[in-house]
């Protein structure tokens, strides 16, 4: 029997952190002594509070059957809660509040709701790649639009053709950005609510960072932009925050009917996420938050000795205000995939190539700060061998 895929997975570039998987596997097996810093997956263990509450409560019989599948309302009510301290947005959990199983899988079911074949969704490049094959998997075009140095990693919104603006149904923005680690002002995010309002488009902006931030400045929120709500949503996840990449379990918040959009998807194909995953993340954004500092206090460390280690070896790189990533200049004589497979092969150190995060991460290189600070001393060492 021929087994063919169908047309849009065919279609799909590579997976780009199954590729980073695929080429450590290939350093390991030739003995390298492998330092990754490729993929953005905390390496500090989730809070033992956590923990704690959720071994608690996969043990009540009542989180063993189906949960409700907008979540449920103590988790919206925190989830509430949680907006209202940290960005002053006040949300109804009934309606402008939905559990997600992880962000990722609210990104990429969104175009499902409201993408018909042939609409154009606009997505930064460079960008996590789940905005652009989400766009594929719902039969849309892609536009995309370039976040250039020269503009502090914004895209221009003015530089959108008018006709295809007109054809967007959503628009991806995601600050604090991965990769680049830039962060949005005010001034941008009331241009995009003018822009969404001028052509009816959608505006899904991904908070993921938000609270991974350095040098006592937190970054802001969509939302807190007058008219946001009539615009678009935000996805905000417990992944980076609390270190809980593998639990999966985040919300989306903000305009009603883009929720109930996304919300109709996702009755149709999941059943919503683990209660006892709930009732943890309550635990969570309503405990003590003294270790989201401490994760900072952590992570800022690891920025400085990386920073500083980057500008010794002659490669240029911004300080980054928010998120655990580096955002590097490739020498002249490299692309990124070159520039990544070279430090790879010849130290062990992984890293991910800008071009795949898109066309205009080309000449870049992102490094994840996800090791402890001895190790990430130790690749940068090797680094240093190499003679930049």
């Amino acid at each position: 029997m021929d087994i063919k895929l169908a047309d849009r997975l065919g279609n799909l570039p590579p997976y780009l952190f199954a590729e980073i998987d695929r080429m450590k596997a290939e350093a390991a097996n030739d003995g390298k002594d492998i330092i990754s810093l490729g993929i953005g997956d905390p390496d500090l263990p989730t809070p033992e509070h956590i923990i704690k509450e959720l071994d608690v409560a996969s043990r009540k019989v009542e989180n063993h059957q189906y949960p409700s599948y907008i979540g449920m309302k103590s988790f919206r009510e925190a989830c509430g809660e949680w907006y209202e301290n940290r960005f002053g947005v006040g949300l109804d959990p009934n309606s402008e509040v939905l559990t997600l199983i992880g962000s990722k899988e609210g990104i990429a079911h969104i175009p499902l709701a409201f993408v018909n074949p042939g609409d154009y969704v606009l997505v930064p490049d460079p960008a996590y790649p789940v905005y652009e094959v989400a766009t594929y998997f719902a039969d849309g075009k892609v536009h995309f639009m370039p976040l250039l140095e020269g503009n502090g990693f914004l895209p221009k919104l003015e530089d959108i053709p008018s006709d295809i603006a007109k054809a967007s149904k959503i628009i991806f923005v995601n600050y604090p950005n991965n990769p680049t680690a830039a962060c949005a002002d005010m001034n941008f995010y009331n241009k995009l609510v003018e822009f969404a309002q001028s052509y009816d488009v959608i505006v899904c902006s991904d908070n993921a960072y938000s609270e991974m931030y350095f040098d006592g400045v937190p970054p802001l929120s969509f939302l807190n932009a007058d008219g946001a709500k009539e615009v678009g949503i935000e996805f905000h996840s417990l992944s980076k925050t609390y270190n809980m990449t593998g639990w999966r379990i985040a919300c989306a918040v903000g305009n009603p009917d883009v929720l109930a959009g996304l919300g109709s998807i996702k009755t149709n194909v999941d059943s919503g996420a683990f209660q006892g995953i709930q009732e943890a993340g309550i635990r969570a954004i309503t405990s003590d938050q003294s270790c989201v500092a401490e994760m900072r206090t952590v992570y800022e460390k690891r920025r400085d000795v990386a920073f500083g280690a980057l500008k010794e070896l002659n490669l240029e790189v911004n300080n980054p205000q928010a998120t655990f990533y580096m955002w590097i200049k490739c020498p002249e004589s490299y692309t990124s995939t070159e520039f990544t497979a070279h430090i790879l092969k010849n130290t062990g150190v992984v890293t991910t190539p800008g071009v795949g995060f898109g066309p205009h991460g080309e000449g870049y290189i992102r490094m994840a700060l996800t090791v402890p600070e001895d190790r990430l001393l130790e690749a940068f060492d090797r680094i240093k061998k190499l003679g930049f």
